[in-house]
């Protein structure tokens, strides 16, 4: 069974901890590889490798490393299929939806070339007599990334083309269950020009994890995951005096109005719910229909179109939904069901037991969707992220009481309104205490130009992803006040000194 190792200082390294872990087909359900886990002294060495690498990457010209990262975008553009499929092997997604990931992924290195005006300081002539003042933003030196299973090369994406070319060097820890992808993405980078040592990639767990949050020489931590885990990322990281962003979980509601076009929220109800089997820190799971008439119209519509979708593996180029990542991760979203039908919730229908129809797939980690409706907010299955294929309906009785649901939870990543009234839409996103709005738009996920993260539990820090906020958190700010005296000489001065 072949081994997946690490990748420090521009080439594949095996590691000699001897710890290592399977790494699933989830279509399967067999182990066709492991991957080698790190130990302290791994993440050392590519501590190491990093901090070698950073002064001389920090010092070359913005435009040099933009030309760099916008060598590698050719690469990831003309070879997306090749990573699409590694996506696909490991992690289990339909080949269209990994296609969709890397796109996503190779928007914000888009947008990372543009480092060169995006890092441009301020400069003021004569702030006081013969003074001028002006910033600059500079690297923080080595960098870190904790990125999760569901998006194994968009997620990655999001931090390290920002990172590298603010002047950075790079130290990823991908998930465990799907580690492929980031060796192919640092072979490529390698392949474009980065010099070794910029980005290293560390597989592991939490021994990895916390050899990450503790080393010194670690500047800042990116994260992404559950809210669990993004508490304990941020505060472990703060506390050893590291700058930490950290996006956490989420619990997305979608308001149906209605004025609503039933078809059109329908449709994106179908794909923002089962796409990527709901394994999506933007996906919907709880739609809110205000009325229950268009409750009762909305569950007509949708029950049709759930028992209708089509699961199977990504070489199934019918399949609309893949399977979940692990045989826990099935047994979990099947026990939330089974919780949901216990509190009284009612089961329209049931994904569970469903198989694809392709042969030598069935023991792969499948479900189909399952939609429930009568939940209310002391349910387990609302008040819980499933992560998986599980659609609830809460009903309203008006617009306050949906706004007021939403306000109510914990989680405050992503929402969306289905309306065409304007006055309700703006209203909405106004007063909506959420960090991404959706206006007939079901999955809000900002252009690379903007930036990523939610509110509440969904993230702890104070920086979003990617976009302008990506350039504030990969760099400090530092402010420089010149004065060159024309021969005068001055008093010395024991005030507060003034420039006026």
């Amino acid at each position: 069974m072949a081994n997946i190792g690490h990748y420090i200082s521009g080439k594949h390294y095996e590691g000699k901890s001897n710890l290592n872990k399977p790494v699933f087909n989830p279509a399967t359900g067999a182990s066709e590889t492991k991957v080698n886990l790190a130990n302290n002294d791994e993440v050392n060495l590519a501590v190491e490798s990093s901090k070698s690498a950073w002064k001389d990457w920090s010092n070359q010209p913005p435009l040099r490393r933009a030309r760099v990262l916008d060598k590698f975008k050719y690469i990831l553009d003309e070879r997306r299929e090749e990573l699409a499929q590694c996506i696909s092997s490991e992690h289990g997604k339909t080949h269209e939806d990994a296609l969709g990931e890397v796109t996503r992924g190779l928007e914000v290195v888009e947008f990372a070339v543009g480092a060169p005006h995006l890092l441009k300081g301020d400069y003021t002539e004569n702030v006081g007599s013969e003074v001028d003042s002006f910033n600059v933003r500079q690297s923080l030196g080595v960098v870190a990334g904790i990125t999760p299973f569901n998006f194994p090369a968009m997620v990655p994406m999001w931090m390290f083309p920002i990172a590298l070319v603010c002047g950075n060097c790079f130290i990823l820890k991908p998930s465990e269950r799907d580690p492929s992808p980031s060796l192919l993405i640092a072979k490529w980078l390698t392949e474009a020009g980065l010099p070794d040592g910029v980005f290293n990639v560390v597989q592991g767990d939490k021994i990895a994890v916390d050899a990450i949050l503790n080393h010194p020489d670690i500047k800042s931590i990116s994260f992404v995951g559950s809210t669990p885990i993004a508490r304990y990322i941020y505060t472990t990281g703060t506390s050893a005096g590291k700058r930490v962003q950290a996006l956490g979980g989420a619990k997305n509601h979608m308001v149906i109005m209605p004025d609503a076009d039933l078809d059109m929220a329908t449709n994106a109800l179908m794909g923002a719910a089962y796409g990527s089997a709901g394994e999506r820190c933007m996906a919907v799971s709880v739609a809110v229909p205000v009325t229950d008439k268009v409750a009762d119209a909305l569950v007509e519509k949708l029950v049709p179109k759930i028992e209708a979708l089509k699961i199977g593996p990504s070489v199934d180029p019918a399949a609309e939904m893949g399977p979940l990542i692990t045989s826990e991760a099935l047994n979990k979203v099947s026990g939330f069901i089974e919780a949901g039908v216990d509190e009284g919730a009612k089961l329209v229908v049931d994904g569970r037991n469903r198989k694809p129809s392709m042969q030598g797939y069935e023991n792969g980690f499948f479900i189909g969707g399952s939609l429930f409706d009568n939940v209310t907010k002391d349910m387990s299955i609302y008040k819980n992220e499933i992560f998986g294929p599980v659609l609830s309906v809460v009903r309203a009785n008006d617009y306050k009481s949906a706004v007021d649901l939403i306000h109510g939870h914990e989680y405050a990543n992503g929402v969306a309104v289905f309306t065409r009234d304007g006055d309700v839409a703006r209203g909405f996103s106004n007063e909506i205490e959420v960090g991404m709005v959706g206006v007939n738009v079901p999955i809000p996920v900002p252009m690379a130009f903007h930036s990523f993260g939610g509110w509440k539990s969904s993230l702890f820090g104070d920086h979003h992803m990617h976009g302008m906020e990506g350039i504030r958190f990969y760099t400090r700010l530092k402010t420089t006040t010149v004065r060159w005296p024309r021969g005068q000489r001055t008093d010395p001065q024991f005030t507060m000194p003034t420039l006026g």
